[in-house]
């Protein structure tokens, strides 16, 4: 009976072992997952604050908790599954739709660039109109979909390898830590102003703190738009080279590596370091190039459209109707007495 008990206890201290190591390596690899996805991470952290920004301070958590539980929605409804079937059915479709998702980071960093140069808001964020909250939250959720399913797909291609069911575990943990991480960092952002304006209110070295801390927030904001673009541009352009190597397009990826090696047997202690900032680097201008393309064409195309509605509009009239002169009789009419007067 000892015996049997000794070898149950066995048994369970070797279950026990292996459910640890198994939450171990998943761990490990949602960390390594969460870390590929880092410049829409930063990207994600750096745009939603702007969603906010109008609104009464009481009403700023509530609003990121709204948008934070659509972001649940959309990784655990939409994006979860539809990236699972993809993985387990059509695999091969992986790559040419991370590519996609590069090339629109690329876009979207190579438009920020853009509109720093030409000095305006390329995503209208200058409009102080005040939109309704269920309006805001759901154009916040809207745009929170495009930037998880990159996540989301940039996090499956470091664990396309993996068996069905540890997928899923591993998605599912990166999708709720990205999830805290970003919005828990969103609402450190947005309200770190009223915790100076609170602190500086007090006397002393914490009201030195506090008025410090509110001056620091908009330099912090600066530095994390920025930092966000150019980590948008590094990954975007990073997955297109990858992506054109695994495409047996191995001209571009044969390039930077040849470079890369180059500076890393050229710097001694340092070749880690040189030869990752000459990778990152090349695929930064790489995805520069890319997005400014698309900028390009975008411009020549949708935004000229677009443009072109606009001021078909503003010359018809509201209702769109094309207004008629008025009649030699109407001009008559409304002429003054004196001009319709018969003359001689």
């Amino acid at each position: 009976m000892a015996g049997g008990l000794v070898a149950l206890l066995d048994d369970v201290a070797v279950l026990a072992r292996a459910a640890a190591a198994s939450i171990d390596d998943i761990g490990a690899a949602a960390a390594k997952a969460g870390a590929k996805a880092a410049g829409v991470v930063v990207d994600d952290a750096a745009v939603t604050p702007q969603y906010v920004r109008s609104l009464a301070a009481e009403r700023e958590l509530p609003i990121i908790k709204r948008i934070a539980v659509g972001s649940l929605r959309n990784k655990f409804l939409i994006i979860l599954p539809a990236v699972l079937l993809l993985s387990q059915f059509v695999p091969w479709l992986l790559t040419p739709i991370l590519m996609l998702g590069g090339a629109y980071l690329c876009y979207e960093g190579a438009e920020k660039v853009w509109a720093k140069i030409a000095h305006h808001d390329s995503h209208g964020a200058g409009e102080q109109e005040v939109q309704d909250e269920t309006t805001l939250v759901s154009g916040a959720v809207r745009t929170d979909l495009i930037l998880s399913a990159e996540i989301m797909v940039i996090s499956l291609n470091e664990v396309i390898d993996e068996a069905f069911w540890a997928r899923l575990v591993i998605l599912a943990v990166v999708a709720v830590v990205i999830t805290v991480l970003v919005y828990g960092v969103v609402a450190l952002i947005v309200k770190m102003d009223d915790a100076g304006l609170r602190l500086s209110q007090r006397s002393g070295a914490v009201a030195t703190f506090g008025r410090g801390l509110v001056r620091a927030m908009p330099v912090v904001l600066t530095v994390l738009t920025v930092v966000g673009t150019a980590a948008m541009l590094w990954v975007g352009g990073h997955i297109l080279l990858l992506g054109t190597n695994e495409l047996n397009l191995h001209f571009l990826y044969e390039a930077v590596h040849h470079v890369e090696v180059a500076a890393h047997d050229a710097t001694g202690v340092l070749g880690g370091l040189v030869g990752w900032l000459v990778n990152t680097v090349a695929s930064a201008i790489l995805g520069l190039i890319v997005g400014a393309l698309v900028v390009l064409v975008m411009t020549l195309t949708l935004h000229r459209r677009t443009s072109k509605a606009a001021t078909a509009a503003a010359t018809t009239g509201t209702d769109g109707a094309i207004p008629v002169p008025p009649s030699r009789a109407a001009r008559r009419s409304d002429a003054p007495a004196d001009d319709r007067a018969p003359r001689g």
